[in-house]
């Protein structure tokens, strides 16, 4: 029902910034909360943040509250991660994701639909 392709990914110095997106297709975009995860070698896939179905609500790791923004753009059907102050525990394949339930549950739940993920290093 929800195909997500993530886009964005590189290497960036540590104090850099990377924008990553995400664009849906299949279903209408303003019926899903949106989110991104995160994955290291040899570590559990965890929470980075959520948007809310029409962007009014916002939820954030505790590792990356005031360096990270997630915000989206429903008339484009793309969802962004402004990833600001990069440090190198930031290296990780993070993952666009889509559910019908709500952005907070994202933190609790796993979400239903999931992109393939995009490569971000930071170097040091």
């Amino acid at each position: 029902q929800v195909e997500l392709v993530e886009s964005g990914g590189g290497l960036v110095q540590a104090g850099g910034s990377l924008r990553l997106s995400c664009a849906a297709s299949g279903r209408t975009f303003s019926s899903v909360a949106m989110g991104w995860f995160r994955q290291a070698p040899g570590k559990e896939r965890e929470f980075v943040a959520a948007i809310s179905k029409f962007g009014g609500a916002t939820y954030y790791a505790d590792s990356v509250k005031g360096r990270f923004t997630i915000s989206r753009d429903n008339a484009k059907n793309t969802v962004f991660l402004q990833m600001n102050s990069l440090k190198p525990e930031d290296t990780a394949v993070y993952y666009c994701a889509a559910d019908s339930g709500t952005a907070q549950a994202m933190g609790v739940m796993s979400p239903r639909y999931w992109g393939q993920g995009t490569q971000v290093t930071v170097s040091s």
